[in-house]
């Protein structure tokens, strides 16, 4: 199979490129698009098929339930019974936008896309692309991020391509995309709203429109990458993702001593012969004068930091690095999602200093 590059990331939105893609969709295949959060893989969330077909284009654990990408509120009444008075706030709120909604589903779609559960996560993309192609197909999009199951998330269509070419009909090309983590997810059907996965919609966010929000056990991680040991009612938090080629490893504590032990790493993992790589701030990258050394972005702006995690990580993969020493970014309002991330790319691995 030949995978199709279909460049929309020029105003106004090629529209042909996406009636074919909303084609290719409407037959059973499968096209990635731009979100605002990452790139999604996407194929017809009512048809069993197609969700197999991304099941395993990806690698996927086929109990890892699929995200359904909508366009309209009445999209998401249409999937869902006992829908609460809660997901119209949050939809009010937040929509479109990166927050997924886990609500009890009807038969409308299958099992497949669910990964075997009674419940359907929803979201609406805040894209213009991914927006017109739900419109113009006339599907539901399921999409996972368009990356092979456990690699680092794709915030660009080259990250695609290099993942999935020769294994999909086609990429919609929209340019790198805005956040660069996925989207929060919320539990609906238990009394209290509970986050699921952290993102950018965060907790105090969330409570000013619904009141009361708890996160699950299962995924609050202190600044040591340590959790409760409960295990995390969302079944894609059990298994490790983002995970760059190199071993990543986590540095927490007071900026002074995380610089000097990823420097004293460095050096001893450079007389070894390995090749290291540096996860740094702007404020700090010039206190590594040895290995590889990344800029993810700066503290003041936590945004950025976000925004470039998957693609340092890919860098690294291309640098062709042994080792990865990081530091650990505990910002007030995306901390908790960013640090979820990299802890699972890390597989948990971190150092306290």
């Amino acid at each position: 199979m030949i995978t199709k590059i279909m460049d929309v990331s020029e105003e106004p939105i090629n529209m042909e490129y996406i009636r074919e893609a909303s084609e290719i969709l409407k037959s059973g295949g499968l096209v990635a698009f731009p979100t605002e959060t990452v790139y999604g893989l996407g194929g017809d969330a009512t048809d069993k098929e197609a969700s197999r077909k991304i099941y395993a284009a990806k690698g996927r654990p086929s109990d890892n339930p699929l995200i359904v990408h909508i366009a309209k509120f009445s999209q998401l009444e249409d999937i869902t019974e006992n829908l609460p008075k809660t997901a119209k706030l949050l939809a009010d709120a937040f929509w479109p936008g990166p927050l997924t909604m886990v609500c009890n589903k009807n038969q409308v779609i299958p099992y497949e896309t669910t990964g075997g559960l009674d419940t359907v996560a929803v979201r609406m993309p805040n894209n213009p692309v991914a927006l017109a192609l739900i419109e113009e197909s006339g599907c539901m999009i399921a999409a996972p991020s368009a990356n092979t199951s456990g690699r680092p998330s794709p915030t660009k269509a080259s990250h695609v391509y290099e993942d999935l070419s020769g294994k999909i009909e086609a990429i919609l090309d929209g340019g790198a995309v805005d956040i660069g983590l996925e989207s929060t997810i919320v539990d609906l059907t238990e009394d209290v709203v509970t986050i699921l996965r952290p993102g950018f919609i965060n907790m105090d966010m969330l409570r000013e429109v619904v009141g009361e929000v708890r996160m699950d056990p299962g995924i609050v991680y202190n600044d040591k990458g340590t959790t409760s040991g409960a295990k995390p009612k969302a079944p894609g938090m059990r298994y490790k993702h983002y995970a760059p080629k190199g071993d990543l490893t986590i540095i927490s504590g007071e900026e002074d001593t995380v610089v000097g032990k990823i420097n004293q790493l460095t050096r001893e993992a450079l007389k070894e012969g390995k090749k290291v790589g540096i996860i740094a701030t702007s404020e700090t990258a010039d206190r590594y004068p040895e290995g590889e050394v990344l800029v993810i972005g700066n503290r003041s702006d936590e945004s950025s930091i976000a925004h470039n995690l998957y693609d340092i990580l890919r860098r690294f993969d291309e640098l062709s690095v042994d080792l990865i020493y990081s530091e650990s970014f505990a910002t007030p309002k995306m901390g908790q999602a960013i640090m979820n991330r990299l802890l699972k790319a890390a597989g948990q691995k971190t150092i306290e200093v």
